[in-house]
């Protein structure tokens, strides 16, 4: 298999770049503020200007650009249902085009680019966040930038252990039901025709083996952590510490002036 092939939402891609050798601290702030900054973008230029900074770091991760347009795969639906969500039942503004009893207005068709990019942008620098950093770098992160909570007894250690699983588990779902799809599409089962209703009919017997079978993993971990003797974050060490360095520093404001720059357009 080629590198990259089959690779999903939440993969991580090795490679030798300055985005995978970054303090996974930083990377994770950078995210943050790049996804705060992205709810007060408010205009088209401001967008395009992000997602070129966005196609720029991802040149830099050295990540393929076909491994990272499979990442944005599984959102394209929920991207264009919403973009048509705005568009149909947005009333506001001036008619520009209508076909039969549909109309686009154009504060319509506004917020259908500003929301379909919006997403986009969202998904594309959690996916690059997760392509470059390890799922245990991404955990032990999480983790360090939840520990002030802990002293109001938070538990940083299980929440972060959480989020790390459900990234690992991601891929492994989507092999599982893939198999799913293609063992009962040979016994006959037809998921390309019809209308949406009748494919979404159709995936109601993929739904439930999926579902069985990601309890059964669920169970199947737990019973593997607890004969290793896993009993939370008190009192584990760890094989590599983290260090936040002056690149991070240089990283994270870089990636701060970014969304200031798609306000300020």
């Amino acid at each position: 298999m080629a590198p990259g092939a089959g690779r999903g939402t939440g993969q991580f891609y090795p490679a030798d770049s300055p985005l995978h050798a970054l303090d996974p601290r930083a990377k994770i702030l950078a995210v943050a503020a790049l996804v705060v900054g992205l709810f007060l973008v408010d205009s088209v230029a401001g967008f395009l200007a992000v997602g070129a900074a966005l196609l720029c770091l991802v040149q830099v991760s050295r990540v393929p650009p076909s491994t990272f347009l499979r990442l944005l795969r599984p959102v394209a639906v929920i991207v264009a249902f919403t973009a048509l969500f705005q568009v149909a039942f947005v009333r506001e503004g001036e008619v520009v085009f209508g076909l039969w009893v549909f109309q686009a207005h154009s504060e319509g068709l506004r917020l259908a680019a500003h929301l379909a990019l919006r997403i986009l942008l969202l998904v594309a620098a959690a996916a690059l966040l997760t392509a470059t950093t390890p799922p245990l770098s991404l955990s032990d992160g999480i983790e360090d930038l939840l520990s002030p909570l802990k002293r109001f007894r938070f538990p940083a250690h299980e929440i972060a252990m959480m989020m790390t699983i459900a990234l690992r588990f991601i891929p492994t779902l989507h092999e599982e039901a893939r198999k799913i799809i293609m063992a009962q599409a040979a016994r006959g089962a037809d998921f390309t025709e019809g209308g949406l209703i009748q494919r979404v009919r159709a995936l109601v017997p993929v739904l439930v083996p999926l579902t069985v079978g990601a309890f059964r993993r669920a169970d199947e971990l737990a019973e593997a952590m607890e004969s290793r003797g896993y009993r939370g974050g008190e009192g584990r060490t760890r094989y590599r510490e983290l260090s936040f360095r002056g690149r991070d520093a240089t990283a994270l404001c870089i990636a701060v002036l970014i969304p200031v720059g798609g306000i300020l357009l």
